[in-house]
């Protein structure tokens, strides 16, 4: 059954009544899919994650991930795009966008209302963990990869950035793990210097109905809001979003945010807390993002979410269910929920892909078509390879 927001007030409902009012209920909140098609749309010999796609003004969808890969956690992430004028049927050959000589790592993207692109993605060297702290799990590796890996290490500590802007920053803080954007006013021709941006967001930016691009995301000690109003070119810390009652905000990763119907912003939040450990939590603002409502559970297990708002109102909610780590465990699973009520009660999911390989899959993005259907693109490793691919679904709710 759906779960209601803990903060509204309840109906009273006499016991007659109560069996119609939940079967109306059940009938409204139950969506069903039809999927039309899943497939590749690159191929294993790199290993790619963390994708996010978006539709331009002209209908042209446009795709940045982290590429180039050789696992999950190494040194050689690169920042990437692709491009579809087709809905998807065919894609572009990657473009190479930003390859630092550090980790770039999950991507976002969206056009500004004046046509501007932004791409935001982060940085880290989560990768020297493995070299130094987990000597033993690599005891193993090939000497090659060994050397590889060690050799930007050397590269790092010898402060060779390839681009100026990042070499400065990640110098100066001595701390490489920062979100960065680039933007590029004539349809990705040309792309500016990267610059940094407060917060960290795997599915970047929105432009909201009043103009401004918000981001909510998480910075160093604390999770919130920023905006810009100078398309992207600068970004100003709004507000701040309070932990739950018991819980710290240094445990909550990966938000997203939408504007409704009614111009409320909904954020949902990745959580890793002990209380309501692994679900999406959520939070709301009627007053543009100054102010928001307490933290609460919408009853969803699965993370990271991508929230996107229909041509019908309803709010489209997409996210990776990774079964493994639930007692019991259950399967692998891509999927979705709707929201016809700007987020107070979410639908039971619905599958968009299940029986996964393994836990390393996620993070779905999703676009509505000009015909009704929905296509989303996630990253997932597969039977037949190591490395992770993009995987694609077109897909409607019926």
């Amino acid at each position: 059954m759906s779960i209601r927001q803990p903060q509204k007030t309840a109906c009273y409902l006499t016991l007659m009544f109560i069996p119609f009012f939940n079967a109306a209920l059940e009938a409204q909140q139950q969506p069903k899919t039809y999927i039309f098609s899943i497939n590749n749309i690159s191929d294993a010999s790199y290993y790619i994650g963390w994708p996010t796609v978006a539709e331009k003004q002209d209908g042209e969808l446009i795709l940045s991930y982290s590429g180039g890969r050789e696992g999950h956690v190494c040194p050689f992430g690169r920042l990437e795009f692709m491009r579809s004028a087709d809905n998807g049927r065919t894609w572009s050959k990657p473009q190479i966008l930003i390859d630092s000589i550090l980790d770039d790592r999950d991507s976002g993207l969206c056009q500004t209302s004046k046509g501007t692109l932004l791409i935001t993605w982060f940085t880290s060297t989560a990768w020297l963990d493995h070299i130094f702290q987990k000597k033993e799990a690599v005891s193993n590796w090939p000497e090659e990869k060994k050397q590889r890996w060690e050799k930007m290490d050397q590269q790092i500590a010898a402060e060779k950035y390839r681009y100026p802007s990042i070499r400065k920053e990640i110098v100066d803080s001595k701390n490489a793990i920062k979100q960065w954007m680039i933007r590029s006013e004539d349809d990705g021709k040309t792309w500016s210097e990267p610059y940094l941006v407060p917060m960290m967001s795997p599915h970047g930016p929105i432009v909201a109905s009043d103009g401004r691009l918000l981001l909510a995301g998480k910075a160093e000690e604390f999770i919130g809001l920023c905006e810009s109003t100078d398309d992207g070119k600068t970004w100003n810390i709004v507000s701040r979003i309070e932990p739950m009652s018991g819980q710290d905000s240094k445990n909550y990763h990966e938000l997203h945010i939408v504007e409704v119907a009614d111009g409320a912003l909904v954020v949902q939040i990745r959580n890793h807390n002990k209380t309501y450990h692994f679900e999406t939590l959520q939070t709301e603002s009627t007053d543009g993002g100054k102010t928001w409502t307490p933290i609460h559970s919408i009853g969803v297990w699965g993370f990271p979410s991508h929230l996107l708002l229909l041509d019908n109102k309803n709010i489209l909610m997409t996210y990776s269910y990774r079964g493994a780590g639930r007692k019991p465990s259950g399967s692998n699973r891509v999927e979705a929920r709707i929201s016809s009520d700007n987020g107070k009660i979410w639908s039971e999911p619905v599958r968009i892909s299940d029986n996964l390989y393994c836990s390393d899959f996620g993070y779905p993005s999703s676009v509505e078509l000009d015909n009704n259907k929905i296509l989303s693109i996630w990253y997932e490793v597969q039977t037949d390879s190591k490395n992770a691919v993009l995987r694609q679904a077109v897909w409607e709710i019926r």
